[in-house]
C-alpha cells in the first residue's frame, strides 16, 4: 500500500475548477509547480493528476474525483493523510539508512540528529537528471541503499557477537555455521523458521527501500524550487558544521556515514584479496619445517601431554570484578588440589585472533604458529603441509596422538592437518545423555571417556592428546554439574540435570543472568579438568590448557581485550624448569601483570623450549587491535 497509485482518469471539468486548491478550497501556490508537474508527467508517463493521487507531505491537494470513484475519492482527507504519512515514512526510512551506525554502542538518538551528505548529493543528482535516467537512478539508489543497510545490520550482529565487522569476502561461510548452531540449539524446525524469517526481512528491506527512494524522487521533482533551496541550505550547513567540527554525542553533525562505510568496505575487500595472495608465503616460512624427528620435543619424551581448550574461557573470566572472585576461587582451589597431588603450574595470557566465536580459528592459530583470523586463512592453512604443534608429536614418532572432539558432529577432514592418529567426535564417545543446548557432550563425560578409551590403557607409547571442552559454549543454559566420577556411566544420569537446568530463552532476557551463567559454565569446565588431572594424572602427566577466545560482548562489555588465560601443569619439575625464562606466574590464575603473547607465537616458543637446543631467536609480536570502522 505504500506506493500504490490511482489509475483512474480525472474528471477534467472538475479538475479545471478545483486545480490548485488545498483541502479547504483555498488556492495554494507552489513555486515552479507547472514545470515540475510537466517533468513529473514526462517521467511517469501518467497525468499530473495521477501523481497527485498519491499525495505528499508538502501539502499537495488531493486528486480530483471522478463520479462513483473509489475509496480515495470518497475519503479525500483520509487519503491525503495516508499519502503524507507514507511519504513521511519513506523519508524516515531513507534517513535512518543513511545515518545508521554499525555498532549497537553507537545506536543513540544523537546518531540520527545529523545531516547526511549523501542525502544532499542524492537530491542534487535527482534534480538535474532527465526523467528516464532519474527513474533508473532512483531504483538503483534504493537497491544500493538497501544492500548497504543489510551490510550495516550484519556489522551490528558481528560486533555484538564477534567484536568485529562483517567481512564481505570471507564471512559468508559463517552463515552455514550459524544455521548449524541454531539447528543444534533450537532444533531443525526452529532453524528453518529463522532462515525463512531472515530471507523475508532481507527481501522486504530491499523492496521498501527502493520504493521509498522512488517516491521521494517524485516529490523532489514536483517541488523543484523548494527542493533546490532546501538542498542549498543543507549543503551550506553541512560544510559549516564540517569545518567547525560540531558533534552531537561524539558523532559529527556533518555525517559521511554511508560514504565512509563504502570506503571501508572497499579497503576491506582489497585487503582480503591481497591477503589471499600473500598468506601462502607465510605458511611456507617455517623455522621448524625441516627439523629432524629425533630433534623434536626431546624435553617431553616419555610424558603424556594433554592440550585442552576451554570454550570461551577469556581474560574477563579471571579479571572482570563481576566474575573474577568466583572463578578465581575455583582456580585457587584447583592450584591447591593439584599441588597436593604433586603438580606445579605456571600461567600467562595469549591474545586470540578471534572474539566471541570462531573457536577453530584460535585452535588452528595456536597449533600452526600462524595468525589465522578468518575463514580464508583457515582453509588455506588446513589444506597445507604446515607443521602443527600436535603434528610435531606425531612426526617425532614417540607418541600416540589422539583427539577428543565432542563439538564435531560431522566429517572433519581437518583432523589430518593436526596430525592425530585417532579422533573421537561426538558420535564416537558413546554418550547416551541429553544435549546441553549447543554442547553435545558434558565436559566431565568427555574427560572420563578419554580415560576409558585411551589414557587408562597403557600402550607402547605415551599419549599426546588434544581435548576440546565445550560445556562453556554459549548460550550457557542449561548447564551440567559435577557428579561423582563413578556415577557418570553412559551419560543418561544427565537427563535429570538437564531438566533442572535453566531455559536459555529466559536467561538471555537479562545480560546479568547471561554473565552469571557464563561464569558458572567456566567454573564447571575448569573444575572438570582439574578434578580429572588430580584423580587420573600421574608422574608423567603434562597439561597445557587455555581458552580459545573471549565470550560475546554481552558478557565482557565493550572494548574488552582478546586475551585468554593459559596454564601449564606438570608433575615433573624439569618440565616447568624448561620455561623458567618465560616469566609466567605461579598458579593457574594469571594476574594483571602476567605476560601476554600473541597466540601464534606459542608454537615456536614451545618447540624451542622443549627441543634439544635453543631455536631461532623469536621477537614478541604486538597484539593486533580489531578494526572499528565508522564514526
Amino acid at each position: 500500500m505504500l506506493f500504490t497509485r490511482s489509475r483512474q482518469l480525472p474528471d477534467k471539468d472538475k479538475a479545471t475548477t478545483e486545480e490548485g486548491l488545498t483541502p479547504d478550497g483555498s488556492p495554494e501556490r507552489i513555486p515552479g509547480d507547472t514545470a515540475a508537474d510537466q517533468d513529473a508527467a514526462a517521467s511517469d508517463g501518467t497525468a499530473v493528476h495521477e501523481e497527485a493521487t498519491a499525495g505528499d507531505a508538502a501539502g499537495e491537494a488531493p486528486d480530483e474525483r471522478a463520479p462513483g470513484g473509489g475509496w480515495r475519492n470518497k475519503h479525500p482527507a483520509a487519503a491525503l493523510a495516508a499519502a503524507r504519512l507514507t511519504t513521511g515514512l519513506a523519508a524516515v526510512l531513507v534517513l535512518l539508512a543513511l545515518l545508521l551506525p554499525n555498532q549497537l554502542s553507537r545506536l543513540t538518538p544523537g546518531a540520527f540528529a545529523r545531516i547526511p551528505v549523501e542525502g544532499i548529493l542524492g537530491a542534487a543528482v535527482l534534480l538535474v537528471l532527465p526523467p528516464k535516467p532519474r527513474r533508473l537512478a532512483a531504483v538503483l539508489g534504493g537497491v544500493g541503499l538497501g544492500l548497504l543497510t543489510i551490510l550495516n545490520v550484519l556489522d551490528i550482529g558481528f560486533y555484538s557477537v564477534l567484536d568485529r565487522p562483517f567481512d564481505l569476502i570471507l564471512d559468508w561461510i559463517l552463515f552455514d555455521d550459524a544455521e548449524a548452531f541454531l539447528r543444534d540449539s533450537v532444533g531443525q524446525a526452529g532453524a528453518i523458521g529463522a532462515v525463512i524469517g531472515v530471507v523475508a526481512l532481507v527481501v522486504a528491506l530491499l523492496v521498501l527501500m527502493t520504493l521509498a527512494v522512488v517516491r521521494l524522487s517524485h516529490l523532489i521533482v514536483r517541488h523543484r524550487t523548494v527542493t533546490t533551496r532546501t538542498t542549498l541550505v543543507l549543503g551550506t550547513a553541512w560544510i559549516t558544521f564540517a569545518a567547525l567540527g560540531v558533534q552531537i554525542s561524539g558523532a559529527p553533525v556533518a555525517s559521511r556515514n554511508t560514504a565512509q562505510f563504502v570506503r571501508d568496505r572497499a579497503h576491506q575487500v582489497r585487503a582480503s584479496l591481497q591477503d589471499k595472495e600473500s598468506f601462502p608465503k607465510e605458511i611456507a616460512t617455517d623455522a621448524f619445517s625441516d627439523t629432524p624427528p629425533d630433534q623434536l620435543l626431546t624435553g617431553l619424551r616419555g610424558k603424556d601431554v594433554i592440550f585442552a581448550f576451554i570454550e570461551s574461557y577469556g581474560r574477563s573470566a579471571v579479571q572482570d570484578p563481576r566474575m573474577a572472585p568466583q572463578v578465581g576461587a575455583v582456580l585457587a582451589d584447583g592450584t591447591s588440589r593439584l599441588r597436593a597431588a604433586g603438580f606445579s603450574s605456571r600461567s600467562a595470557f595469549l591474545t586470540s585472533p578471534t572474539f566471541g566465536g570462531g573457536s577453530w580459528l584460535a585452535h588452528s592459530t595456536f597449533m600452526s604458529g600462524l595468525w589465522i583470523k578468518n575463514q580464508q586463512r583457515y582453509r588455506t592453512a588446513t589444506s597445507s603441509d604446515r607443521l602443527t604443534l600436535t603434528g610435531a608429536f606425531k612426526r617425532a614418532n614417540a607418541w600416540r596422538t589422539v583427539g577428543i572432539m565432542p563439538g564435531v558432529t560431522r566429517a572433519w577432514p581437518e583432523g589430518q592437518f593436526y596430525g592425530l592418529d585417532n579422533i573421537y567426535d561426538s558420535r564416537q564417545l558413546g554418550y547416551k545423555g541429553p544435549r546441553f543446548s549447543w554442547a553435545p557432550v558434558p565436559d566431565q563425560y568427555s574427560l572420563l571417556t578419554f580415560e576409558r578409551l585411551e589414557h587408562g590403557k597403557r600402550g607402547p607409547k605415551p599419549l599426546m592428546s588434544e581435548i576440546i571442552l565445550v560445556s562453556s559454549h554459549n548460550p550457557w543454559a542449561p548447564l551440567p554439574k559435577m557428579i561423582g566420577w563413578d556415577k557418570v556411566g553412559d551419560g543418561s544420569v544427565y537427563d535429570a540435570i538437564s531438566k533442572e537446568g535453566k531455559d536459555p530463552k529466559e536467561v538471555w532476557k537479562d545480560p546479568n543472568q547471561v554473565r552469571t551463567e557464563y561464569r558458572r559454565s567456566i567454573e564447571y569446565s575448569v573444575t572438570s579438568l582439574i578434578s580429572y588431572v588430580a584423580k587420573y594424572g600421574n608422574d608423567n602427566t603434562v597439561l597445557v590448557f587455555l581458552g580459545d577466545h573471549q565470550p560475546a560482548p554481552i558478557v565482557t562489555g565493550d572494548n574488552a581485550s582478546r586475551d585468554v588465560p593459559i596454564a601449564i601443569v606438570a608433575h615433573d619439575p624439569a618440565v616447568l624448569d624448561r620455561i623458567s625464562g618465560w616469566g609466567w606466574q605461579e598458579g593457574l590464575k594469571p594476574g594483571p601483570k602476567a605476560p601476554v603473547w600473541r597466540m601464534d607465537t606459542f608454537r615456536d616458543r614451545f618447540l624451542t623450549a622443549y627441543g634439544p637446543k635453543p631455536g631461532p631467536k623469536l621477537a614478541p609480536s604486538p597484539s593486533p587491535s580489531p578494526s572499528r570502522s565508522r564514526g
